[in-house]
């Protein structure tokens, strides 16, 4: 038999070593291996409640979008509604206030004409001569 030399030893523990390292890393892999499987029968059983939730929530989106459609339509014709009442009451106001200018005169000298007739048929009536006030067409008395 030959000697053992230092060479010899040094390489065999340098062997042992890395076999040793390679054990180890395989044992790691190997839990990481495990891990990521029970990670990816999570993710799987996740995406099968998503599913099976999925298809409600996605109908359930579409009506809350019609409705909310829906909504922005009646909104939209209220506001043309509101503008155009708008525009009616801004007619009526003008309309009446045409109105209350032209029949205005037309009351005063109604009631002008009204005065002036009681008067004369209570002069009449009385038989009294007195002055009777002189009432113009614009229903104010003069100083005449």
């Amino acid at each position: 038999m030959t000697a053992i030399d230092g060479a010899f030893i040094r390489d065999v523990l340098f062997g042992v070593a890395a076999l040793a390292a390679g054990i180890g890393i395989f044992i790691a892999c190997r839990a990481l291996a495990n891990l990521f499987a029970r990670v990816n029968g999570t993710l799987d059983e996740v995406d099968r409640q998503i599913a099976a939730v999925s298809g409600p929530v996605v109908e359930t989106l579409g009506h809350v979008g019609g409705i909310a459609d829906t909504a922005d339509a009646t909104v939209a014709r209220l506001g043309a509604v509101v503008g155009t009442l708008e525009g009616v009451a801004t007619g009526v106001g003008s309309t009446a206030k045409l109105a209350s200018e032209a029949i205005g005169p037309a009351l005063v000298n109604i009631g002008a004409t009204l005065s002036g007739v009681t008067a004369g048929l209570r002069r009449l009536v009385s038989g009294k001569k007195r002055d009777l006030p002189v009432v113009p067409v614009d229903g104010e008395p003069s100083n005449v």
